[in-house]
């Protein structure tokens, strides 16, 4: 059986073909149709199981209806999650999400962005890495609507979406030192990004507030493609070298995990002598004994920013000069368990 087509559409509306496609391409309200024509064109639409030839659209349009999200791994619940809330706001609206991870990897990255312009997505949500600045400055001037999130480019005058690091690096270090700790470990991935920096000057902060000098034996930076094993020496090393920590402050969700496992084996527990912190929430966390205190990101919020920042440069005539960049910071939360 044949699909149906506009023309069909029109026929049994009763209208022409050109109102249906208004109708069909979000410009009925612009063409001032009336309600009544596109309720009625529109329950033809869905009787007849119509759906659009989104190549077809694509070439008259010049619009995909599609965004592109690079993150860093699609596979860190954070970024899952943030990645879910932002496909189901943009699924609401007519766009549909694709995504892939950079790895930490400019270069990757780079690659990514290509790859979405060959497919010519109509928008670019980012968690950038540093080495792509010009990259993301070529698609602004293209006119391309792009929004930054988790990590700043601080140099890069552009749309971005974040929480204040240093307040959740600052609150986590104050909460173990008004629980005694005078000892506290920052285990953190060794890369040099807005984000990760931010929430070890907080910590950094909340020690010298404390009268607590840093102390740089306990600052483990382990490299993002760090093996288990390699992860776990490291951790090993930190607690030989320094037997008197009683507190460590993980700057990640993936290495609190990983130093959850580490504990376990060497049989170390967490009690009132012993205490560990993570940056952003998981469900291992809730569910562990006993259960991980963290500092909690708003992702429903990060996402609903994003989204809201993207739709609106979307609908904005882009022949006219760009307005000023949309740029949002958002509280941390700290859970205490």
């Amino acid at each position: 059986m044949k699909p149906p087509s506009i023309k069909d559409i029109a026929k049994k509306a009763e209208v022409s073909i050109t109102t249906v496609s208004f109708i069909l391409n979000g410009k009925a309200e612009k063409m001032r149709i009336s309600k009544e024509v596109i309720k009625r064109v529109e329950g033809i639409i869905l009787e007849l199981g119509f759906k659009p030839n989104q190549v077809a659209r694509s070439l008259r349009t010049g619009n995909t209806k599609t965004i592109g999200l690079i993150v860093e791994d699609i596979s860190n619940p954070f970024f899952s999650a943030i990645a879910r809330r932002i496909e189901d706001k943009a699924y609401k609206k007519g766009y549909k999400i694709t995504y892939s991870s950079t790895e930490n990897d400019p270069a990757k990255a780079r690659d990514l962005i290509e790859m979405f312009k060959s497919r010519k997505v109509d928008a670019y949500i980012i968690a950038p890495v540093p080495g792509i600045e010009e990259d993301i400055k070529q698609l602004l001037a293209d006119k391309i609507p792009v929004v930054i999130f988790d990590r700043n480019l601080p140099d890069l005058d552009v749309n971005y979406v974040v929480v204040d690091n240093f307040e959740g690096g600052y609150s986590a270090a104050e909460f173990l030192i008004k629980k005694g700790r005078k000892n506290i470990a920052f285990v953190t991935v060794d890369v040099e990004v807005d984000q990760i920096n931010n929430r070890y000057l907080g910590y950094e902060q909340a020690l010298k507030d404390h009268g607590i000098k840093p102390n740089q034996q306990t600052l483990v930076k382990i490299p993002f493609d760090s093996t288990e094993e390699d992860t776990d020496q490291r951790l090993k090393v930190l607690f030989d070298e320094n037997p008197e920590i009683d507190a460590v402050f993980f700057s990640t969700n993936y290495l609190a995990v990983r130093g959850l496992f580490f504990l376990k084996k060497i049989k170390k527990p967490i009690d009132d002598g012993f205490m560990i912190v993570a940056y952003d929430d998981q469900d291992v966390f809730k569910i562990h004994t006993p259960p991980i205190s963290v500092v909690d990101q708003p992702i429903e919020q990060i996402a609903e920013k994003i989204i809201d920042i993207i739709l609106q440069e979307l609908s904005a005539d882009r022949s006219l000069p760009q307005t000023e960049r949309s740029k949002v910071i958002l509280p941390t939360k700290f859970i205490e368990r």
